[in-house]
């Protein structure tokens, strides 16, 4: 196999060499072969990318001072040349992180580009000032302003999509940005790069340092940062609120989640299968907000279980290249580790295996089965902590009033659905789930509507309006009463 290899990184609107001779080597979770490998970046590259994008910030004739419409002009060539290399960019998500062909040609391949114009527009038709009369006479001004340099610090999972989340709004605000991709998923972000020297983008409004989390806390603390924006574990999370806080630093977190799907009594299993695989075992389970706990109603519980099951033990598990692969591989032999340690602390609590549990029958590749447990609570282990990988508890629940209290009871609040035939039954108890977001008969994160979660699925908003003030800060005028 051919490997992609970059010498440097993209750092000032160019190709820069590297502060070291270090590289990150990226092995594919299918083959286990070498596929590529990028600069490793060191504490020199970051300090390099923030004063990069603090000149650049700064700039009295920069990009913070251009009218949105001058914005909008490039990050329309930005949004063309990312459309060109779509193909691309979800072929090297895929041979990286396991994410079927399919799904990365929506979610990575064409979720950016959509993201960039949705911002974008709505920059072009924001009013540039809310003049509000005042109670003292006067009149004040109130605008909105670009927050400055965006430390962005995206995961593996999901790494364009989750990229263009903070990307497009906080360049069609005015910031610059030093964007730090995950160690697992480095070739999309550096083909990324390319489609921003493409689109001429101007120098220093967006620049990409790849490393681990070390290099992350360095960006996070570093002094030239107004503002940072992180999606990852709660672990994480947590040390980047306390340093944030410390520094009085704004900050975005999207961290984990233990959602559960609410399967009502009247549910149409037959109808939902398709839906309930979206939003259950979605990108091999890796995928922050998936409804890996199943509340089912026990008057239908068997049942339920069952057809679980049945969705489970049916998925095509193989190459992520293949269309027909519906589960590919883990993203690594340690993440493969971790989600084999929750299915063997399943066993040991008691839980029922339904079907899955190990490893299928191919040649290579850090792959585990769909996994279903059973004729657990919401006290287990795996009904408690997020696995992130293919393993779902169907728990059973007496009523809607239960079923509510056990969705509930969870240290996480990111995601959510309720099923039911019954859409005004499922919107009344879904408004009730204590969620950032839940959805009905299926989930989906539409751009129009803010997603993030509450408790410890983190803070702040992403998508829609709220996404793009998350990058904005006030400002006011008071002009003095006439006369």
């Amino acid at each position: 196999m051919t490997t992609i290899d970059y010498p440097e990184l993209y750092l000032g609107g160019a190709w820069h060499r590297p502060t070291t001779a270090d590289r990150i080597e990226v092995r594919s979770p299918a083959t286990e072969e070498i596929i590529g490998s990028v600069p490793a970046g060191a504490p020199g590259d970051i300090d390099n990318a923030v004063a990069a994008a603090r000149n650049a910030f700064d700039d009295p004739t920069g990009w913070a001072t251009w009218h949105p419409k001058q914005r909008a002009e490039v990050l329309e060539r930005f949004a063309a040349e990312l459309e060109s290399r779509a193909g691309e960019t979800a072929r090297r998500v895929t041979i990286q992180n396991g994410m079927p062909i399919w799904l990365a040609e929506q979610f990575e391949g064409g979720f950016p580009s959509v993201l960039v114009r949705y911002f974008s527009d709505m920059m072009v038709n924001s009013a540039e000032v809310d003049t509000r009369p005042g109670m003292l006479g006067g009149t004040a001004l109130v605008s909105r302003k670009p927050i400055g340099v965006v430390g962005a610090i995206v995961p593996w999972n999901v790494p364009q999509a989750i990229t263009f989340l903070k990307l497009a709004p906080a360049l069609a605000a005015g910031c610059t940005v030093v964007l730090k991709p995950a160690e697992e998923t480095v070739l999309d972000a550096f083909l990324m790069a390319e489609a921003a020297l493409a689109a001429g983008l101007p120098e220093g409004v967006l620049n990409v340092v790849p490393g681990g989390r070390e290099l992350g806390a360095y960006l996070v603390e570093h002094p030239g940062i107004d503002k940072v924006s992180f999606t990852g574990s709660t672990a994480a999370g947590r040390a980047i609120a306390e340093t944030c806080g410390r520094l009085l630093r704004p900050v975005t977190l999207e961290l984990g989640g233990k959602s559960a799907a609410i399967l009502l009594d009247d549910v149409d299993l037959g109808a939902s299968m398709e839906s309930l695989f979206a939003a259950t075992l979605l990108n091999n389970g890796q995928i922050c907000w998936l409804n890996t706990r199943v509340l089912a109603p026990r008057s239908r519980y068997g049942e339920v279980v069952d057809a679980i099951t049945a969705l489970a033990s049916s998925l095509e598990i193989g190459d992520p290249l293949d269309p027909a692969t519906k589960i590919g591989p883990l993203v690594s032999s340690r993440q493969r580790d971790r989600v084999e340690g929750y299915i063997a602390k399943g066993k040991a609590e008691g839980a029922r295996l339904t079907t899955g549990g190990g490893r299928p029958a191919l040649d290579s590749g850090w792959f585990v089965e769909p996994t279903v447990f059973a004729d657990l609570d919401n006290t287990a282990t795996i009904a408690r902590e997020e696995i992130f990988g293919p393993v779902l508890s169907v728990i059973p629940f007496e009523d809607d009033e239960q079923a509510l209290a056990i969705a509930n009871d969870s240290d996480y609040g990111l995601g959510g659905t309720v099923w039911s035939s019954d859409i005004e039954r499922a919107s009344a108890l879904a408004s009730r789930v204590r969620s950032g977001t839940v959805g009905v008969n299926h989930y989906s994160n539409d751009p129009v509507a803010p997603f993030g979660g509450i408790k410890n699925s983190g803070m702040g908003r992403e998508l829609g309006p709220e996404g793009l003030h998350a990058f904005q800060q006030l400002h006011t005028v008071y002009l003095p009463p006439a006369g």
